[in-house]
């Protein structure tokens, strides 16, 4: 008996902006990134998830932002 599993996640960019304030590691430039998410089990979409980021443009660091 064989058992496979296919999930799979893709994650595509859909736009990047930049934001206000600097980066506290190394005082580079914050981007922000908005990122569509797709999980898959044997190519049937289970859910689609947007999500955004912020990112430093020099380091490359993602940043936690607290209100």
């Amino acid at each position: 008996m064989c058992l496979v599993f296919a999930c799979d996640q893709d994650e595509k960019v859909i736009g990047r902006y930049a934001a206000p304030g600097a980066c506290p590691y190394c005082g580079g430039a914050v981007q922000v990134v908005d990122v569509k998410s797709e999980w898959r089990f044997c190519f049937v979409p289970l859910s689609n998830k947007s999500k955004r980021r912020h990112l430093c443009s020099t380091c490359g660091k993602r940043l936690i932002i607290k209100s």
